[in-house]
């Protein structure tokens, strides 16, 4: 596994303007964890925007077709690939850039969310909840912005990086730890690229969403337990994952470059901090 070196530092003429502002439209996107839910809006949502996106999946191929297929606009492409190794995370990243032509943008949405509170999961069980977290979550998120980050000084252009946090990195997740300490060091690692990447015209941000509706968590929005997580908001709802699908397309816009390093939280003032 090889790949062309970065350089150790900004190159002298990093922060003078770039000959080519960032596109806003027409740009080369991967987005991770893209075979439904979220991912499946982010990927449609960057395809209505113009741009190609290689649609990421880990197991669930046929899901993943389901949504390439409904993509508006051509030149997308479908990439297979398990991010919980190094390997896997350059093959990915490889195959996406190949795919595409090069990356602009790269959205690390893929993630595992498995309940084990801590009472009540065996020790074994407890340490592989935790091995499978931080392996996708927090480090294929890290090698797959670094081999992004890598494309995206090699094109000159600039580029957008995008993490998929959550509202449980800040309020805890009493059943599901891993998930929300993963999450909080998504945040810290966004923040730390964004300082690194921004001379090289790479803006770097996360989203932090609270619960919002897909497939998977529907079951849990009917009866009691429904009207308890809908009452969180005072808004007395949930999210889209289109909601947050376009939060994410704006900051991986030319407007939002001063929103590099930003947290954004998507949570419908359930959750406030300061």
């Amino acid at each position: 596994m090889t790949d062309a070196p970065a350089p150790s530092s900004p190159p002298a003429n990093a922060t003078a303007p770039r000959s080519t502002p960032f596109p806003s439209t027409g740009r080369r996107v991967l987005v991770s964890g893209a075979s439904r839910g979220l991912g499946r809006a982010l990927a449609r949502a960057f395809a209505a925007n113009g741009d190609r996106v290689a649609v990421h999946f880990g197991s669930r191929r046929d899901e993943a077709q389901e949504t390439l297929s409904s993509l508006s606009g051509t030149g997308h492409v479908l990439v297979g690939g398990d991010l919980s190794t190094p390997e896997g995370a350059f093959a990915v990243a490889g195959e996406s850039a190949d795919g595409l032509g090069g990356l602009d943008v790269l959205v690390n949405n893929a993630a595992v969310n498995l309940p084990h509170p801590p009472a009540t999961t065996s020790y074994e069980d407890w340490a592989a909840a935790w091995q499978s977290h931080v392996s996708v979550n927090l480090l294929a998120t890290a090698h797959l912005s670094h081999l992004a980050a890598h494309r995206m000084i090699g094109q000159g252009g600039g580029g957008r990086i995008v993490n998929v946090g959550s509202r449980g990195a800040f309020r805890g997740e009493p059943d599901h730890p891993a998930y929300g300490a993963t999450k909080a060091a998504v945040h810290a690692l966004g923040q730390s690229l964004a300082v690194h990447l921004a001379p090289y015209g790479i803006g770097v941000a996360s989203v932090a969403p609270g619960f919002f509706e897909t497939e998977r968590v529907a079951h849990r929005l009917v009866g009691a337990e429904g009207e308890a997580i809908r009452a969180q908001s005072p808004f007395g709802r949930v999210a889209s994952a289109e909601e947050v699908a376009a939060a994410v397309l704006w900051l991986a816009s030319p407007a939002a470059e001063w929103a590099s390093g930003t947290v954004l939280d998507l949570n419908g003032a359930s959750y406030l901090r300061t």
